[in-house]
């Protein structure tokens, strides 16, 4: 019998052991390798990409040589103006991706020992970082799509006779919030949150291309696409896949990855940031097959391309 990719020695490239005993000169060789990969390792300004540069000798900073501005491996990324060691942000995102359902900010401050502030917006840097990459481009080809109800929480009533079923429309109101996604078979997977399915709509158009073959349930917030699209419909009532292979298995497969995130890991997902998780399960879910040392690298690599962040830029301090 084959062995799962998953359990493997090739889907395990990266040891937290190692970049645990990194020393700051180490991490700080890493993150100039993965910021300036496309320059061999050799930092440019980030400025204006002049590659002329002075390096200072006391300080791990660079001064451009032709606009004067000073910068360093963080500057302008997401961890800029950064207070942790160097090797903690190399270190936070190892045990982040290596969470095959997430990591609880509360877990993480435990392993780097620090505030559970700290890694709270720690850990989302990395989710608006990784989310912005996954949430660009478009879909084609065969295209499923299916929204769940997630955040939120409505405490059951004791007696049996006074309790709701939570799955009904009706039902799905207040903090709860819809999850729609639309995934393309053996390619990408893109989210958003809405209110309800149907208002999903505009977002299923703008990044689904004409032509494709688009899989839904039988949820009446979807009849309109029908004008645009090739649509197969699956009644789930009656079956998981129809005769004429209509199904959305792939987004439940989505779907199970974020209610377990949700009930496993962070038991409570604020409807604020729910996009932000959405996102995340999005990128682990499509690169579930890869090695954590690949996933390592890309996430770094999003943080250090991302610009600094004006979400969590002063949020403990109530900035926003």
């Amino acid at each position: 019998m084959a062995q799962h990719f998953l359990l493997s020695a090739k889907a395990r490239t990266l040891s937290l052991r190692a970049v645990a005993r990194m020393t700051d000169e180490e991490a700080h060789e890493r993150f100039k390798a993965i910021r300036w990969a496309d320059n061999g390792g050799e930092p440019f300004c980030p400025r204006c990409g002049c590659t002329a540069i002075y390096t200072y000798a006391a300080r791990c900073i660079w001064k451009c040589k032709a606009c004067q501005h000073q910068f360093s491996v963080t500057s302008g990324t997401i961890f800029a103006s950064r207070k942790l060691p160097i090797r903690d942000y190399l270190l936070a995102i190892a045990i982040f991706v290596n969470g095959v359902k997430g990591y609880s900010a509360l877990q993480l401050s435990r392993d780097l020992d620090v505030q559970y502030k700290t890694a709270f917006v720690m850990a989302h840097k990395i989710r608006e970082a990784i989310g912005a990459e996954q949430a660009a481009g478009s879909l084609s080809g065969v295209v499923e799509i299916d929204g769940a109800y997630f955040g939120g929480h409505a405490k059951q009533e004791n007696k049996k006779a006074d309790r709701k079923d939570r799955r009904l429309a009706e039902e799905q109101t207040g903090k709860r919030q819809s999850v729609v996604t639309a995934r393309e078979r053996g390619g990408r997977t893109l989210t958003t949150v809405v209110a309800k399915e149907a208002d999903a709509i505009p977002f299923v158009r703008s990044v689904v291309q004409p032509g494709t073959t688009v899989h839904a349930d039988e949820a009446a917030g979807w009849d309109r696409l029908h004008a645009h699209y090739e649509m197969r419909r699956v009644n789930h009532s009656v079956e998981f896949k129809a005769e004429d292979g209509a199904c959305t298995n792939w987004a439940e497969s989505f779907f199970s990855r974020l209610r377990r995130a949700e009930w496993g890991q962070h038991h409570h997902i604020s409807g604020r940031y729910l996009a932000f998780y959405a996102r995340e399960m999005a990128w682990r879910e499509d690169n579930r097959r890869q090695p954590n040392g690949s996933l390592h690298e890309m996430a770094t690599a999003a943080a250090l391309a991302h610009p600094v962040s004006r979400i969590w830029v002063g949020y403990w301090q109530r900035a926003q």
